[in-house]
């Protein structure tokens, strides 16, 4: 009887076996550097009141003069994730202004020594909500919290004002555009200082942050004012409500928080203001990023068109 086995063994021996005629693995030569996304810069533009020192990143459109006369731009928080994030997207997505006006990018950054994490919860909060609440902010435990006012001034005063000059930003296309804490930033932006962005992206707004205060903000400016002149797009994913499965939230259900943002924007009736709000299917927190910052991109800054996919 024929061991089926030994036969095959016997057949591809020698395509596995190493032979005296095998060819070395090549060697890889030394880094040369670290990798540098082409055409960006860099800008130190530290805060004098702080004197934390900010950096602001720049990315001009492919091919882009540099005195093309007033152009769009979308400024991010979290800049080490969203700033290389985005402007993939633009120049993928965008098709050199068919799909996407063809936007700079602006990455609002932390200083180079500090932690992204440590940055995001001081400076994108708007208060510690360890005095209120008595109990440990998040699970990262960061040290400091509620700065969000300072960084707002840096915001108005400092970064937006020199970036726009500089490169010619046109200030009817400038959009704001902040994931998780930085669409809490970007909250605070729209009640304190509307005018400062033209169009606000808000993914997976953290809106829960100290039992709602955001909500208490809302009111505050309802209070006082009769009109909102924003534009204001929010995503969030489905999985980010509060349901059992692995993939949906415990306690914060940031569909119900995005869903109710909304519904109070809109019964003020503002006549300025426009938004629209996605629950994106099969998206959670960490996930929804790329997909809602697209659908809000092409909201905010649509190309020339017709779109072609």
């Amino acid at each position: 009887m024929i061991d089926r086995r030994q036969t095959l063994a016997a057949m591809l021996g020698p395509l596995l076996m190493p032979t005296a005629r095998s060819i070395a693995a090549p060697v890889l030569p030394e880094a040369t550097g670290p990798y540098v996304l082409p055409g960006t810069f860099v800008h130190p533009l530290p805060d004098p009141a702080t004197g934390r020192r900010y950096e602001a990143w720049i990315d001009l459109p492919p091919d882009a003069p540099p005195t093309a006369g007033p152009r769009p731009a979308v400024f991010v928080t979290d800049a080490p994730y969203a700033f290389p994030l985005v402007r993939a997207l633009r120049n993928r997505v965008g098709q050199h202004g068919r799909n996407l006006a063809d936007f700079a990018v602006v990455g609002l950054a932390g200083p180079a020594d500090e932690s992204a994490v440590d940055m995001r919860s001081r400076d994108y909060t708007p208060s510690d909500p360890r005095i209120r609440s008595g109990q440990p902010a998040d699970r990262y435990g960061a040290p400091r919290y509620g700065e969000g006012a300072a960084y707002l001034r840096y915001l108005s005063e400092v970064a937006v004002p020199a970036i726009s000059a500089r490169y010619q930003f046109d200030p009817d296309r400038r959009v704001l555009l902040g994931h998780s804490y930085g669409a809490l930033l970007a909250a605070q932006v729209l009640f304190a200082r509307p005018t400062l962005f033209s169009h606000y992206i808000l993914g997976s707004p953290s809106f829960w942050f100290d039992r709602h205060l955001m909500f208490e903000r809302e009111a505050a400016y309802a209070k006082q004012h009769n009109d909102l002149a924003a534009r204001v797009f929010q995503y969030v994913g489905a999985y980010e409500a509060v349901a059992p499965g692995p993939r949906f939230n415990k306690e914060a259900d940031l569909v119900a928080d995005a869903r109710r943002f909304e519904a109070l924007l809109r019964k003020r009736r503002y006549k300025s203001l426009r938004i629209d709000t996605r629950v994106m299917a099969g998206e959670d927190h960490l996930t929804v990023a790329p997909a809602g910052a697209t659908l809000g991109l092409l909201w905010a800054l649509p190309g020339k068109g017709p779109y072609q996919g």
